[in-house]
Protein backbone atom coordinates (compact mmCIF):
# COMPACT_ATOMS: atom_id res chain seq x y z
CA UNK A 1 0.00 0.00 0.00
CA UNK A 2 1.19 3.54 -0.78
CA UNK A 3 1.08 6.15 1.93
CA UNK A 4 0.14 9.53 0.42
CA UNK A 5 1.88 11.37 3.23
CA UNK A 6 5.53 11.04 2.38
CA UNK A 7 7.98 10.34 5.16
CA UNK A 8 9.49 13.80 4.90
CA UNK A 9 6.07 15.35 5.59
CA UNK A 10 5.71 13.82 9.05
CA UNK A 11 8.12 14.97 11.71
CA UNK A 12 8.19 13.64 15.26
CA UNK A 13 10.51 15.20 17.79
CA UNK A 14 11.20 14.71 21.46
CA UNK A 15 12.22 17.91 23.21
CA UNK A 16 13.88 16.67 26.39
CA UNK A 17 17.48 16.75 25.12
CA UNK A 18 17.41 19.34 22.35
CA UNK A 19 18.36 22.99 22.44
CA UNK A 20 15.59 25.49 23.06
CA UNK A 21 14.13 26.60 19.69
CA UNK A 22 14.64 30.36 19.36
CA UNK A 23 11.33 32.22 19.53
CA UNK A 24 10.69 35.90 20.15
CA UNK A 25 7.18 36.50 21.60
CA UNK A 26 5.17 39.33 20.09
CA UNK A 27 2.15 39.24 22.41
CA UNK A 28 0.40 36.94 24.86
CA UNK A 29 0.58 33.85 22.63
CA UNK A 30 2.75 31.85 25.05
CA UNK A 31 0.38 32.34 27.98
CA UNK A 32 -2.65 31.61 25.78
CA UNK A 33 -1.11 28.38 24.54
CA UNK A 34 -0.25 27.19 28.05
CA UNK A 35 -3.76 27.92 29.30
CA UNK A 36 -5.24 26.14 26.27
CA UNK A 37 -3.02 23.13 26.92
CA UNK A 38 -3.98 22.98 30.60
CA UNK A 39 -7.66 23.33 29.69
CA UNK A 40 -7.39 20.70 26.93
CA UNK A 41 -8.66 23.08 24.24
CA UNK A 42 -7.40 22.76 20.62
CA UNK A 43 -5.28 25.63 19.33
CA UNK A 44 -5.47 27.31 15.91
CA UNK A 45 -2.77 29.54 14.43
CA UNK A 46 -3.85 31.94 11.68
CA UNK A 47 -1.48 33.93 9.54
CA UNK A 48 0.63 34.30 6.40
CA UNK A 49 3.41 31.89 5.53
CA UNK A 50 6.76 32.43 7.21
CA UNK A 51 5.52 34.36 10.25
CA UNK A 52 6.85 31.89 12.82
CA UNK A 53 3.82 29.65 13.40
CA UNK A 54 5.76 26.40 13.16
CA UNK A 55 8.67 27.75 15.21
CA UNK A 56 6.22 28.85 17.91
CA UNK A 57 4.80 25.32 18.17
CA UNK A 58 8.31 23.85 18.37
CA UNK A 59 9.11 26.30 21.15
CA UNK A 60 5.93 25.49 23.09
CA UNK A 61 6.50 21.73 22.77
CA UNK A 62 9.95 22.27 24.27
CA UNK A 63 8.55 24.50 27.01
CA UNK A 64 5.95 21.87 27.95
CA UNK A 65 8.46 19.03 27.54
CA UNK A 66 6.17 17.14 25.18
CA UNK A 67 6.89 15.25 21.95
CA UNK A 68 5.72 17.04 18.83
CA UNK A 69 4.35 15.38 15.70
CA UNK A 70 4.06 17.70 12.70
CA UNK A 71 2.07 16.84 9.59
CA UNK A 72 2.37 19.11 6.54
CA UNK A 73 -1.09 18.86 5.02
CA UNK A 74 -1.73 18.95 1.27
CA UNK A 75 -4.63 18.24 -1.07
CA UNK A 76 -4.07 14.47 -0.90
CA UNK A 77 -3.87 14.26 2.90
CA UNK A 78 -6.72 11.99 4.02
CA UNK A 79 -8.09 10.74 7.33
CA UNK A 80 -6.54 7.33 6.56
CA UNK A 81 -3.10 8.96 6.36
CA UNK A 82 -3.61 10.45 9.82
CA UNK A 83 -5.41 7.61 11.58
CA UNK A 84 -3.60 4.59 10.16
CA UNK A 85 -3.94 1.69 7.73
CA UNK A 86 -3.32 -2.00 7.25
CA UNK A 87 0.00 -2.80 5.59
CA UNK A 88 1.49 -6.01 4.29
CA UNK A 89 4.44 -7.15 6.39
CA UNK A 90 5.99 -10.38 5.27
CA UNK A 91 3.21 -12.93 4.92
CA UNK A 92 0.68 -11.12 7.09
CA UNK A 93 -1.36 -7.96 7.19
CA UNK A 94 -0.74 -5.72 10.19
CA UNK A 95 -2.18 -2.44 11.39
CA UNK A 96 0.05 0.65 11.45
CA UNK A 97 -0.97 3.68 13.49
CA UNK A 98 -0.92 7.03 11.73
CA UNK A 99 0.46 10.22 13.33
CA UNK A 100 -2.92 11.23 14.78
CA UNK A 101 -3.43 7.89 16.50
CA UNK A 102 0.16 7.91 17.78
CA UNK A 103 -0.32 11.37 19.28
CA UNK A 104 -3.67 10.46 20.87
CA UNK A 105 -2.16 7.35 22.50
CA UNK A 106 1.13 8.85 23.69
CA UNK A 107 0.06 12.35 24.70
CA UNK A 108 2.02 14.20 22.03
CA UNK A 109 1.21 17.56 20.50
CA UNK A 110 -0.10 16.98 16.97
CA UNK A 111 0.47 19.94 14.66
CA UNK A 112 -1.54 19.92 11.42
CA UNK A 113 0.21 22.55 9.31
CA UNK A 114 -2.07 24.18 6.69
CA UNK A 115 -5.06 22.07 7.71
CA UNK A 116 -7.34 23.74 5.16
CA UNK A 117 -5.29 22.10 2.40
CA UNK A 118 -6.28 18.60 3.56
CA UNK A 119 -9.26 16.63 2.30
CA UNK A 120 -12.63 17.21 4.05
CA UNK A 121 -12.59 13.78 5.72
CA UNK A 122 -9.64 14.94 7.84
CA UNK A 123 -11.87 17.56 9.48
CA UNK A 124 -14.51 14.92 10.14
CA UNK A 125 -11.91 12.63 11.72
CA UNK A 126 -10.73 15.22 14.26
CA UNK A 127 -14.15 16.56 15.32
CA UNK A 128 -14.56 14.09 18.20
CA UNK A 129 -11.11 15.11 19.46
CA UNK A 130 -11.96 18.81 19.53
CA UNK A 131 -14.90 18.74 21.93
CA UNK A 132 -15.68 17.33 25.38
CA UNK A 133 -15.33 13.73 24.13
CA UNK A 134 -11.61 13.91 23.29
CA UNK A 135 -11.78 10.54 21.59
CA UNK A 136 -10.77 9.06 18.24
CA UNK A 137 -12.92 6.56 16.38
CA UNK A 138 -10.99 4.12 14.17
CA UNK A 139 -13.62 2.61 11.90
CA UNK A 140 -11.25 0.07 10.33
CA UNK A 141 -10.62 -1.42 13.78
CA UNK A 142 -14.03 -0.72 15.26
CA UNK A 143 -12.33 0.98 18.21
CA UNK A 144 -12.74 4.22 20.13
CA UNK A 145 -9.56 5.55 21.75
CA UNK A 146 -9.71 8.09 24.56
CA UNK A 147 -7.07 10.76 24.21
CA UNK A 148 -4.11 10.75 26.59
CA UNK A 149 -4.45 13.60 29.16
CA UNK A 150 -1.45 15.40 27.62
CA UNK A 151 -2.65 15.13 24.01
CA UNK A 152 -3.15 18.48 22.28
CA UNK A 153 -4.36 19.21 18.77
CA UNK A 154 -2.86 22.24 17.05
CA UNK A 155 -3.61 23.41 13.51
CA UNK A 156 -2.62 26.32 11.30
CA UNK A 157 -3.85 27.91 8.12
CA UNK A 158 -3.33 31.00 5.99
CA UNK A 159 -6.63 32.94 5.76
CA UNK A 160 -5.38 35.31 3.07
CA UNK A 161 -4.22 32.52 0.77
CA UNK A 162 -7.25 30.31 1.33
CA UNK A 163 -9.94 33.00 1.08
CA UNK A 164 -12.43 32.05 -1.60
CA UNK A 165 -10.64 28.76 -2.24
CA UNK A 166 -10.41 26.53 0.81
CA UNK A 167 -11.66 27.78 4.13
CA UNK A 168 -12.41 26.23 7.49
CA UNK A 169 -16.11 26.03 8.27
CA UNK A 170 -17.39 27.98 11.29
CA UNK A 171 -18.37 24.66 12.91
CA UNK A 172 -14.69 23.68 12.79
CA UNK A 173 -13.11 27.04 13.64
CA UNK A 174 -15.26 27.40 16.74
CA UNK A 175 -13.75 24.24 18.21
CA UNK A 176 -10.38 25.99 18.60
CA UNK A 177 -8.83 28.82 20.52
CA UNK A 178 -7.39 30.99 17.74
CA UNK A 179 -4.42 33.35 17.64
CA UNK A 180 -3.45 35.48 14.65
CA UNK A 181 0.20 35.64 13.62
CA UNK A 182 1.60 38.41 11.48
CA UNK A 183 5.03 39.74 10.59
CA UNK A 184 6.77 41.04 13.73
CA UNK A 185 7.61 44.68 14.25
CA UNK A 186 10.91 45.84 12.79
CA UNK A 187 12.96 45.61 16.01
CA UNK A 188 11.84 42.07 16.79
CA UNK A 189 12.32 40.92 13.19
CA UNK A 190 15.83 42.39 13.17
CA UNK A 191 16.63 40.53 16.39
CA UNK A 192 15.36 37.29 14.84
CA UNK A 193 17.65 37.66 11.82
CA UNK A 194 20.67 38.44 13.97
CA UNK A 195 20.00 35.51 16.30
CA UNK A 196 19.26 33.00 13.54
CA UNK A 197 22.15 33.88 11.21
CA UNK A 198 24.71 36.02 13.09
CA UNK A 199 24.36 38.65 10.37
CA UNK A 200 25.47 42.20 11.21
CA UNK A 201 22.63 44.20 12.79
CA UNK A 202 22.99 46.95 10.16
CA UNK A 203 22.48 44.42 7.36
CA UNK A 204 19.55 42.85 9.21
CA UNK A 205 17.89 46.26 9.49
CA UNK A 206 18.28 46.82 5.74
CA UNK A 207 16.61 43.50 4.98
CA UNK A 208 13.73 44.26 7.34
CA UNK A 209 13.28 47.74 5.82
CA UNK A 210 13.14 46.21 2.34
CA UNK A 211 10.61 43.64 3.50
CA UNK A 212 8.33 46.24 5.10
CA UNK A 213 8.50 48.41 2.00
CA UNK A 214 7.43 45.51 -0.23
CA UNK A 215 4.72 44.44 2.24
CA UNK A 216 3.14 47.87 1.89
CA UNK A 217 3.11 47.77 -1.93
CA UNK A 218 -0.40 46.36 -2.16
CA UNK A 219 -0.84 47.75 -5.69
CA UNK A 220 1.50 45.08 -7.10
CA UNK A 221 -1.09 42.39 -6.47
CA UNK A 222 1.31 39.89 -4.91
CA UNK A 223 -0.36 36.70 -3.67
CA UNK A 224 2.21 36.44 -0.89
CA UNK A 225 4.63 39.02 0.40
CA UNK A 226 8.06 38.89 2.03
CA UNK A 227 8.04 36.46 4.94
CA UNK A 228 10.43 36.38 7.86
CA UNK A 229 11.52 32.98 6.54
CA UNK A 230 12.66 34.59 3.27
CA UNK A 231 14.61 37.19 5.22
CA UNK A 232 16.36 34.50 7.27
CA UNK A 233 17.43 32.77 4.04
CA UNK A 234 18.67 36.08 2.62
CA UNK A 235 20.59 36.82 5.81
CA UNK A 236 22.27 33.40 5.65
CA UNK A 237 23.42 34.08 2.08
CA UNK A 238 24.78 37.51 2.99
CA UNK A 239 26.54 35.99 5.99
CA UNK A 240 28.12 33.41 3.66
CA UNK A 241 29.56 36.16 1.48
CA UNK A 242 27.09 36.45 -1.42
CA UNK A 243 26.81 40.11 -2.56
CA UNK A 244 23.88 41.89 -0.94
CA UNK A 245 22.13 43.05 -4.12
CA UNK A 246 22.33 39.61 -5.67
CA UNK A 247 21.14 38.01 -2.44
CA UNK A 248 18.06 40.22 -2.24
CA UNK A 249 17.25 39.53 -5.90
CA UNK A 250 17.41 35.74 -5.60
CA UNK A 251 16.26 35.23 -2.01
CA UNK A 252 13.60 37.93 -1.66
CA UNK A 253 12.33 39.17 -5.03
CA UNK A 254 12.40 36.11 -7.30
CA UNK A 255 10.50 33.81 -4.89
CA UNK A 256 7.60 36.29 -4.74
CA UNK A 257 6.48 36.40 -8.36
CA UNK A 258 7.08 35.25 -11.94
CA UNK A 259 5.76 38.50 -13.44
CA UNK A 260 8.73 40.02 -15.29
CA UNK A 261 7.57 43.61 -14.83
CA UNK A 262 6.92 43.19 -11.12
CA UNK A 263 10.30 41.49 -10.64
CA UNK A 264 11.99 44.39 -12.44
CA UNK A 265 10.16 46.99 -10.33
CA UNK A 266 11.01 45.20 -7.09
CA UNK A 267 14.64 44.81 -8.09
CA UNK A 268 14.90 48.54 -8.80
CA UNK A 269 13.32 49.34 -5.45
CA UNK A 270 15.65 47.00 -3.56
CA UNK A 271 18.72 48.31 -5.35
CA UNK A 272 17.87 51.84 -4.22
CA UNK A 273 17.32 50.74 -0.63
CA UNK A 274 20.53 48.71 -0.49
Amino acid sequence: MVNTIEEKEIHMTSNTKTAVPYYKPVGKEIAIFKHSHNSKIPFLLKGPTGTGKSRFIEYMAHELDQPLITVSCHEETSSTDLIGRYIIKGAETVWMDGPLTMAVKTGAILYLDEIAEARPDVIVAIHSLTDHRRELFIDKLGKIIKAHPDFMLVASFNPGYQRGFKELKPSTRQRFVAVSFNYPEAKIETDILVNETNILEADAKKLVNIANKIRNLTELGLTETVSTRLLVDAAKLIRSGLPKRLTVHVAVVEPLTDDVEVVSALNDLCDLMI
